[in-house]
């Protein structure tokens, strides 16, 4: 199948959904799907205001248009709703082109967490940019029964996955962090407000706290609580390490729609303290591979404290069970691709409009 997916989060950033896209994408192709990504990287772009890591493309609309002609889709996939996720969306009503969508980050709260505007304002406009959409995919059940609090349909469920190979409890040995006070409390992510990091950072707990990442909260979260470790952003196998060394994951975000870190620490071998939020509510319980805090907002060191009493061996036996294959077949079963015989006719006919269009008037 030939699919395209238009997206504002890609490389060079790093997070969940761009690890998430960059996988499925990989395991697309590998399987002997014919795969375009449109991302902002092929655009002038501008900082997105307060976090000037994430880049906004700029005119996409024309430029997306003639990646639609050229490389005529057979499904469509709309994984984020900034401007070239717009852009694909406007196009495809106009053409009547159906096309699903995925919802990676609870953006009304991403919003509210950031400037002064209502969560009301913020699920208006996510409502909008989904309605059209004929399959909507999220990664949990919790994630799926908000959005249909919220008024949101034609919900699909598309699970996450996790490299065994590389997040692996081997990397334990040896340790780098042998000269930090045990036990090691690990957070990976963005610093940033929405994902709630300085709830970790203020916990009372024996040992080290140690952040790994980078964002716009680093160095005030820094200067406010010098006992905490932070290291920067990791990539790879030393991500990989980090993750296995620790002797816990605190997941303290309240704003995730999933949290792939989640099963990349269990993938090491490290269990999980979190809230009761969509993510660790999904995975945690029943799992004997973390533990969640017994207040929707506190409780978190307890949490971290029972994380302590887990075996190890048992966390990755659970990680085990998730797979970057599994989630890009879910993903395929979730499109709709444009039928036949309509998808080539339609293609056909763009072409010459297009021809038409450019064909210079016979003189007067």
């Amino acid at each position: 199948m030939r699919i395209l997916i238009a997206t504002d989060a890609w490389e060079p950033q790093v997070n969940g959904v761009v690890r998430t896209l960059t996988r499925v994408v990989a395991e697309m192709r590998e399987a002997g799907h014919e795969v375009e990504v449109i991302h902002p990287e092929q655009f002038h772009t501008v900082p997105l205001p307060t976090y000037s890591e994430i880049k906004l493309a700029l005119g996409a609309y024309e430029p997306v248009q003639e990646r639609l002609k050229s490389f005529e889709p057979e499904a469509i996939h709309i994984a984020t709703e900034g401007p070239i996720g717009l852009a694909a969306r406007r196009i495809c009503l106009e053409w009547k082109l159906p096309f699903t969508t995925s919802y990676h980050t609870r953006f009304p709260e991403y919003v509210s967490a950031r400037l002064p505007l209502p969560l009301a304002a913020g699920y208006a406009y996510m409502k909008w940019f989904h309605k059209p959409s004929g399959r909507l995919m999220v990664a949990t059940p919790t994630m799926q029964e908000e959005l249909e609090s919220h008024g949101f349909r034609n919900i699909s469920p598309w699970s996450r996955g996790v490299d065994t190979e590389l997040f692996h409890p081997k990397l334990r040995e040896p340790d780098i962090f042998k000269d930090l006070a045990r036990p090691i409390f690990l957070n990976v992510g963005r610093v940033a407000v929405e994902k709630n990091i300085e709830a970790f950072a203020k916990l009372d707990l024996p040992g080290t706290k140690v952040i790994v990442g980078d964002g716009p909260q680093r160095e005030e979260l820094a200067a406010k609580y010098p006992e905490v470790v932070f290291t920067g952003a990791k990539f790879g196998e030393e991500l990989a390490r980090h993750f296995a060394c620790a002797d816990v994951f605190v997941f303290p975000s309240l704003t995730d729609t999933f949290g792939l870190v989640i099963l990349e620490a269990m993938g090491a071998g490290t269990p999980v303290a979190g809230f009761s939020a969509p993510g660790p509510i999904d995975i945690i319980p029943g799992s004997n591979a973390g533990a969640l805090a017994p207040g929707k907002v506190d409780g978190l060191a307890e949490a971290c404290l029972e994380c302590l009493k887990l075996d190890r061996a048992v966390v990755r036996k659970f990680a085990e069970g998730y797979s970057w294959k599994s989630c890009a077949e879910e993903f395929v079963k979730n499109l709709q691709p444009y039928p036949e015989p309509e998808k080539t006719r339609f293609w056909r006919r763009l072409r010459r409009l297009a021809r038409l269009r450019r064909k210079p008037k016979a003189a007067a």
